[in-house]
């Protein structure tokens, strides 16, 4: 148990499990790149890329909700 010519003691068993557990924690932190919706849709019209007020399905289904 305490031959000095192991290949594996415990401190290197201890060290590379603790590095493994900041790599797997430095990965869940860092961020993930996305494409843009645009992109992937591959669509868009002058409008889109205006950013202006789109009358969309949602915002018609929120204005039959509101009214009296």
């Amino acid at each position: 148990m305490n031959d000095p010519k192991s290949i594996l003691s415990r401190r290197r068993v201890f060290a590379g499990a603790g590095t493994l557990g900041a790599l797997a924690a430095a990965a869940a932190v860092l961020p993930v790149a996305q494409e843009p919706a645009q992109a992937a849709a591959g669509t868009s019209s002058e409008a889109d890329k205006a950013g202006g007020y789109r009358l969309t399905a949602h915002v018609q289904r929120y204005y039959q909700t509101t009214k009296v």
